[in-house]
Order: structure tokens, then sequence, then C-alpha cells
């Protein structure tokens, strides 16, 4: 797979995320790639973390930017 589909796969992925309400408590970052730990934003029950793995630059710059537009 090319580095631009791997992208476009990942940021499907991270706006799939927020389309289902998830929000982002935890970015960590080493070198296997940047780790988001994403939580269901349900207040009642119990709280779905899923943890997605970023290998991309460029999917870690529009993780960033999402944040930064969240503020």
């Amino acid at each position: 797979m090319s580095e631009h589909m791997q992208y476009l796969e990942e940021k499907r992925k991270i706006d799939s995320y927020f389309d289902k309400g998830y929000q982002i408590v935890s970015i960590f970052e080493n070198l296997s790639g940047t780790f988001v730990d994403f939580v269901t934003s349900h207040d009642a029950g119990e709280r779905e973390i899923v943890e997605l793995q970023l290998l991309t630059a460029e999917a870690r710059k529009y993780i960033a930017s999402k944040l930064i537009v969240a503020n």
C-alpha cells in the first residue's frame, strides 16, 4: 500500500471515530508511531476505549489539526 493510501485509511478511521462520538483521551508517540486513545463520550454505562496506531506523518499532522480545531 502506498503511503498516501495508508494516510487516507488512517484519516478515514480518525473521522469515523469522531463521527461516532468518540473523544481523544490520550496521545502517545514513540518509534513505532503515534497511539491515539479514543473513548466513547456516553455518560451512562460503560465507556469503550479504542486505541488507533498512526504510522504516517500526514495522519499525525491531521490528528493535531483536529485537536487545534476542537479547542
